[in-house]
Order: C-alpha cells, then structure tokens, then sequence
C-alpha cells in the first residue's frame, strides 16, 4: 500500500489547525488578538496564495515563538522531505522528520508523526515511485456524480450500467464508411 503526499499533508494541515485554535484560545484569553483571521495563512502554500501585505504579516508570524510556528515548520519540513530528500535517503530523512515531530511537545502534530512511523513504507515508496491515487479519486468523484445527478438508481445493475456508459471508454461514434 502507498500513501500519497495529498493525504500526509492533509494530515498535517489538520494538526497544525488544531494547535493554531488551541493556542488561539488561549492568546484571546491573554487579550492577544495574533492569531485572529490566520486559519488560511498557515494551511495553504503562503508563496502562491497572498497578497505582499498578507505574506509580511505571515512572515512576522512565522519566525515568532508560537506553538502555530513550529507546528507549520514541522508541516513544511514533512514537505521539503517528500520534495527534495534524496530518493537513496528517503526513509533516514523521514526518521529525522519524525524525531524533530516527537520531540516538539505539540500532540497534534506528534500523533501525524506516530501515524507516518506507523505508514513509513508506504510513504517512502509512495514518494520514491511518484504514485498518487487521484486517478482513482477522480474516477470516484464521476462516480459520485451520477449517483447524485440521477438521485439514486432503482438497482444496483442500472448504476453499474451508468458508470459502464460514462466512464467505460466507449466508442459512440460509427467509424467512417470507407468507399
């Protein structure tokens, strides 16, 4: 089995999201408003995603004390791995990923890092062969589809019948009458 890099960083958004709302609560408590209206920030890819006048707030954000900071280092590290770790030195480059996560005091994030331990070869061959499973995501959201688009099926053989026809690869079309 392989684990793609979509359900690993989904993983870590989530962690990440879970310590910014914890240390959210507390900082509101304190009368600190830093962290009011960051969610976004720290989920999505900051490079791609913000204004120059969003990125500078992040910045200043990103390089403080806060739990949130280390949580997104530790995410973007993960990230940096499944990039651009040498293919030889997947799995040691992971093991120091998941040495730096357990030691971070922040359980969120240390339970993703328990989670990749327990997954770490399906992680590494899933990273060294680029194997990704959105193909078949794919075919399961046309799927999807059609359920709802027909608001169900009166039995399961006319809905195999209608994900044969749409998603069967069909030629439709007569070929040309050659004269």
């Amino acid at each position: 089995m392989a684990f793609d890099k979509f359900h690993v960083a989904g993983h870590l958004g989530d962690a990440v999201n879970k310590v910014r709302r914890e240390e959210h609560q507390k900082l509101q408590a304190a009368g600190d408003q830093r962290l009011k209206g960051t969610r976004f920030w720290w989920l999505y890819n900051p490079e791609r995603s913000m204004s120059e006048k969003q990125w500078l707030s992040f910045e200043s954000l990103r390089c403080s004390t806060l739990k949130t900071a280390r949580a997104w280092s530790i995410k973007e590290a993960a990230m940096e791995v499944w990039d651009h770790a040498p293919r030889h030195d997947l799995e040691s480059q992971w093991l120091k990923w998941y040495g730096w996560a357990i030691r971070s005091q922040l359980e969120p994030v240390k339970a993703v890092a328990r989670m990749v331990k327990r997954h770490l070869g399906g992680i590494v061959l899933a990273a060294k062969e680029a194997i990704t499973n959105a193909s078949a995501e794919g075919l399961n959201s046309v799927v999807q589809m059609l359920k709802h688009v027909a608001h169900g099926y009166r039995n399961r053989e006319r809905f195999r019948n209608a994900i044969y026809f749409h998603l069967g690869g069909l030629a439709l079309y007569p070929h040309a009458i050659e004269a």
